[in-house]
């Protein structure tokens, strides 16, 4: 092997401890999860055209429903790391929540994803930092996202 190569193969090995390290990097403002809440973590690729695209932040619980249509009861705060800058999501209570009174057969019983209820956060993307989000534990955290269309034209009357 050349000195090249070997130098190629060292470097394409350290690059996932690098990445480790830059997102621990990217975590150091902020603060730890207290105790109860686990911090969820979405780190958005680069994209063209980040402006015309929203992410929407999604938490629940999956648990055993019927044929209601069932959401838990939740709410979402923004705040900010001091002295940063950077926001970050917070969400409280999460608990029982609401369910439409259908009488079910009983073979309708199944595993599902619960949402939380409630306002739904929609945020800027942004790929240079990281989405924090502190939620209780067991709650899921998951997201979509969300990409504008071609804008058109407003008729003049």
């Amino acid at each position: 092997m050349t000195s090249q190569t070997v130098l190629l193969l060292t470097m394409a090995g350290l690059m996932p401890l690098q990445a480790m390290a830059a997102s621990s990097d990217l975590l150091k403002p902020y603060p730890a999860a207290m105790q109860g809440f686990e911090r969820h973590v979405i780190e958005l690729p680069q994209q063209p055209d980040e402006e015309s695209l929203k992410v929407e932040l999604i938490a629940g619980k999956t648990q055993t429903v019927d044929c209601n249509q069932q959401r838990l009861a939740g709410q979402w705060q923004q705040k900010t790391v001091q002295g940063w800058g950077y926001d970050y999501y917070e969400l409280d209570q999460v608990g029982p929540g609401m369910s439409t009174l259908m009488a079910c057969p009983d073979d309708t019983r199944r595993q599902a994803f619960v949402p939380v209820a409630g306002e739904v956060p929609l945020l800027r993307y942004n790929s240079k930092l990281p989405v924090v989000i502190y939620a209780p534990t067991g709650v899921e955290v998951r997201y979509r996202l969300w990409s504008a269309g071609a804008s058109q034209p407003a008729s003049v009357r």
